[in-house]
């Protein structure tokens, strides 16, 4: 029984028993236990319920590429030009470079887990099985790198239209690639380009969302976080529905972005801002500055109005300055 075979049958919430599982699988108590062992380091929260043997606190759903396919809009799903579902890669994005060329347009690879996801910075992304959504994008444009000024902000818009879809209306979006809810971040996004510089290009576009964190993972993360299941009460959209949402946005939102670039974006982006009117400290390479978010301009960068004037952020870390 491989480790994704052992999620799926705990996948009910039921407690099932070690010998259940091993006469299943045909292996022994041990080897399953060795599994079990194996999950729980990645991440996942199953629990020994005694006699009963296994369980998860709470079901989950697997990520499964047809049910995907099949909750998107016939047309939308023709359009893309890869859907896929790995149990495990390094990282959904670096998937997607390491094929080039070759990656059609609008090609989707998703997770159950990674081994080596990565966030702004080179910073990590805790990636374990069965809880959230992994996702990458290669969208193409015959424009060049100047054309794609502010997609990493238009895309934290996207992600809040497939929120507001699955009934979720509490995130904002805090710049330049986060999408913040209940004080946490709730998911985050990393576009990297590729091509050339008038053009044609490429992006690649990784999204993380949180569907469920343990404490173990909240602790884990070193920063404040949230997920679905606190907005949503304890019942957090399916997965395979969450994933085929932001799918949907996605295609969307990068066709009117092709068109109609960040300027499409800015009016949505400036009522979701979560730093506009706030104390900030912006550090960068060339030290730290502190002032008020005074929103963002037809780019995309952030304005920070300081005790010499307004002053515009293209790339930089931003905390929320305390009082």
């Amino acid at each position: 029984m491989q480790p994704q075979q052992l999620l799926a049958a705990l996948a009910s919430g039921e407690a099932l028993s070690g010998s259940r599982l091993a006469a299943d699988a045909g292996l022994t108590r041990a080897a399953i236990w060795k599994q079990i062992e194996a999950l729980r380091h990645r991440g996942v929260p199953i629990e020994s319920a005694g006699a009963a043997g296994y369980r998860l606190p709470w079901p989950i759903q697997m990520l499964d590429e047809q049910a995907i396919r099949t909750a998107l809009p016939t047309a939308m799903a023709r359009r893309l030009g890869a859907l896929e579902v790995h149990w495990e890669i390094d990282s959904t994005s670096s998937e997607l470079q390491r094929r080039g060329a070759d990656a059609p347009d609008l090609s989707i690879v998703m997770a159950e887990t990674q081994t080596a996801g990565r966030g702004r910075r080179g910073r990590s992304w805790l990636s374990p099985p069965g809880l959230n959504i992994y996702l990458s994008c290669l969208k193409r444009f015959e424009a060049g790198f100047a054309s794609l000024s502010g997609l990493s902000l238009a895309t934290g818009v996207i992600v809040l239209r497939a929120l507001h879809a699955l009934s979720i209306h509490d995130a904002r979006l805090k710049w330049p690639n986060d999408v913040l809810a209940e004080g946490g971040k709730l998911a985050g996004i990393l576009v990297e380009l590729s091509g050339e510089y008038q053009g044609p290009c490429a992006a690649v576009i990784g999204i993380g969302l949180n569907l469920r964190l343990t404490d173990a993972l909240r602790e884990q993360a070193g920063q404040p976080v949230c997920d679905l299941a606190t907005l949503a009460h304890g019942m957090p959209p399916d997965r395979n529905s969450a994933a085929a949402a932001l799918i949907a946005h996605l295609v969307e939102g990068l066709d009117q972005f092709e068109r109609d670039g960040f300027a499409g974006f800015v009016d949505e982006y400036t009522d979701h801002d979560a730093l506009r009117g706030v104390p900030l400290r912006v550090s960068s390479a060339s030290g730290e500055l502190d002032g008020i978010g005074a929103g963002i301009d037809a780019r995309g960068a952030l304005q920070l109005q300081t005790v010499s004037g307004l002053r515009g952020i293209d790339s930089a870390d931003v905390t929320v300055r305390r009082a």
